[in-house]
């Protein structure tokens, strides 16, 4: 019978038997012409290069930008930040005591990307703080009205006065707020009545940082 005819020639323990087994020179075989492909594999394995970051660019400035908010010879754009939230304003007295106005306090937004990512947070100083701890307070160095100056706060250029952390803010040398919409003081005259009473005018606006 075929069984036992392969029995005879590949007995139990073949591996340490001196009987010639066919089915041990044939696996021989294979793994000799195996060895040469794998030698190669573990090669290309072991040559593959790191793959290297990105290099920081210089990005262009919006066309309607005026030079005047152009950041100092030398700095380069590493971080684009989209804002959404509000500009908030106190009705207060006037220091001369000739009436009333609304007065500038603070702003309130999230900072996300582009893939709406969340990057961090900008709030009074004017500060921009990130999820990994660093921050920027920044100083506002030109002023200049937008595409619709009617309906959205003005662009800015302003210079970090002050870093902490080691983070993505922790280099920031300029800080451009460009593209705004909305943020202006409200409308609606501030009064006696509303004395203390503050405002939270939504607003947009997207943030270039610069080192």
């Amino acid at each position: 019978m075929a069984f036992d005819d392969r029995a005879r020639r590949c007995p139990l323990g073949f591996l340490d038997s001196p009987v010639p087994c066919p089915e041990r020179r044939s696996m021989r075989l294979v793994v000799s012409a195996l060895l040469p492909v794998l030698a190669l594999i573990g090669c290309a394995s072991t040559s593959v290069p790191p793959i290297s970051q990105p290099t920081p660019k210089t990005a262009p400035l919006p066309s309607q930008a005026p030079d005047t908010l152009r950041p100092p010879a030398g700095q380069v754009q590493y971080l684009e930040a989209l804002a959404s939230g509000v500009q908030i304003y106190d009705c207060a007295a006037k220091p001369d005591g000739g009436g009333y106005a609304w007065k500038f306090r603070a702003p309130e937004a999230t900072l996300v990307d582009h893939d709406g990512k969340a990057l961090g947070k900008h709030y009074a100083g004017p500060t921009w703080e990130s999820l990994d701890g660093s921050r920027v307070v920044g100083e506002v160095k030109a002023r200049e009205p937008g595409p619709t100056p009617a309906t959205a706060i003005p662009w800015l250029l302003l210079a970090a006065k002050s870093n902490a952390g080691s983070g993505i803010f922790a280099d920031a040398k300029s800080i451009q707020r460009l593209s705004t919409g909305g943020g202006l003081e409200p409308a609606e005259p501030c009064t006696a009545e509303k004395v203390g009473q503050p405002a939270r005018v939504a607003y947009t606006a997207t943030y270039y940082f610069y080192r």
